[in-house]
């Protein structure tokens, strides 16, 4: 076996190396602290692998994303979202009975306990819809009984997908103060989100195919990412052995904010502002270079590629199609372009390997489709919900797993003593 070592103190201390499927190598530092007394440093956990696992593969260098092995490209050009949601919890694309089998689950679980109407009719009007949607997960726990009997196990997953979307819609239409729309046993996973989106009683609503494409597109390009921080916070939470619907409402928490799964919102508001602004691009971007300037470009660069994120490349031409099918002229897109045309060009950009990621087009899609920007983090939760399900469920059967405990280095006061009031 292949070690590294370590020398602390003038003592030399050995660790076994771990070499992944696609050569990642890892040091095996789990005995460090026990060997040494020492921990290592590490903020952001950039650098630390805190599990192994056979969900996603990214090799931010090239550019490359990768489902159960399969490449990001051809599943979302030839599969929909509930064959990726199979893919990635069973870990194997579905056959013909597999899937008919599996579709037929995810229709007959969508309804929710009627007393659940009762808990939206006790947020305000103005509650976000993040805020609700992740109480409401979580509130499924109180109907579905918890057990480590996999075929328990098994119809949670179910009832957790196919009530989610109704969980979401029904979020939306409580943020602005229309009647719920029950999902429909007709329609496929996508069109009957959108049906409990748009549709309201007493007028026919047919959900239109290019939205329903967009959709399905939409939620296969986020429906995992590896160990990031709302897939690690699952990961955290169910390795205390708390319920999925626990776990997954966490995962939903991490996700809601600005840096992660609120960073397409924050594009969007960046756009806003440049159009309102007279559209000139080209001085935000000279700003975006100005170090002594506060404003920073949204959409661009990313936490692991260092290459164009595969998912951009994909959505930007997805984001022509749509508005072209829709026939939306939006503004927004102009600029957006022309950002990233300069910023493909511009040594300032390229040399820091700022690309366009995924949140970069997905806002302006969303937007030309008609979802709100308050319900954009809920769109990317609905999509990454297979993947934070098969994260928890890889874990929950992995006999290595232990509960999460980080370290810290304390930085604070050394001992000392109370003293009374009088003394101080």
């Amino acid at each position: 076996m292949t070690t590294a070592k370590l020398i602390l103190d003038g003592k030399e201390y050995e660790f076994p190396v771990i070499v992944g499927s696609e050569n990642e190598v890892a040091i095996d530092i789990s005995t460090l602290r026990a060997k040494t007394g020492a921990i290592t440093y590490d903020p952001g956990y950039g650098n630390t692998g805190a599990c192994q696992s056979a969900i996603t593969y990214i090799d931010g260098d090239q550019g490359i994303l990768r489902y159960r092995g399969y490449p990001i490209q051809e599943i979302a050009a030839k599969a929909t979202f509930v064959e990726t949601c199979y893919l990635l919890i069973y870990g194997e694309l579905p056959n013909a009975e597999q899937l008919s089998a599996f579709r037929h689950q995810l229709t007959y679980h969508t309804l929710l306990h009627e007393d659940m109407k009762k808990f939206f009719d006790g947020y305000t009007a103005q509650s976000h819809p993040m805020a609700i949607m992740a109480a409401m997960l979580t509130s499924l726990s109180t109907y579905y009984a918890e057990s480590d009997d996999p075929d328990v196990i098994n119809l949670n997953i179910i009832r957790l997908l196919a009530k989610a979307k109704t969980l979401a819609a029904f979020s939306y239409k409580k943020s602005i103060g229309q009647p719920y729309i029950y999902p429909r046993n007709d329609l496929s996973y996508t069109a009957d989100f959108l049906h409990m989106m748009f549709a309201v009683p007493a007028e026919q609503y047919q959900v239109p195919d290019v939205l329903d494409r967009a959709l399905n597109l939409l939620l296969i390009l986020h429906a995992d990412h590896e160990q990031n921080c709302s897939t690690s916070t699952v990961r955290m939470v169910g390795s205390s052995r708390a319920s999925l619907f626990a776990s997954i409402g966490a995962g939903v928490c991490a996700l809601w904010g600005p840096l992660h799964g609120g960073a397409n919102q924050e594009v969007i508001e960046m756009l806003e502002m440049i159009q309102a602004d007279g559209g000139d691009y080209q001085k935000y971007m000279n700003l975006a270079k100005d170090k002594n300037s506060s404003f920073r470009l949204m959409g661009f660069g990313h936490r692991v590629y260092k290459n164009f994120d595969p998912r951009a490349k994909i959505l930007k031409a997805a984001a022509d199609d749509v508005l072209n099918a829709l026939g939306v002229q939006d503004p927004l897109l102009d600029i957006a372009k022309n950002l990233e045309e300069i910023a493909l060009k511009d040594s300032f950009f390229v040399e820091r390997k700022l690309y366009p990621n995924v949140d970069f087009y997905s806002g302006i899609i969303y937007r030309a489709m008609g979802i709100p920007v308050d319900m954009f983090t809920v769109l990317f939760a609905l999509g990454r919900l297979p993947g934070w399900i098969a994260q928890w469920k890889e874990m929950r059967g992995d006999p290595s797993t232990r509960i999460n405990r980080p370290r810290q280095i304390f930085t604070g006061a050394t001992e000392r003593h109370y003293k009374p009031v009088s003394e101080r």
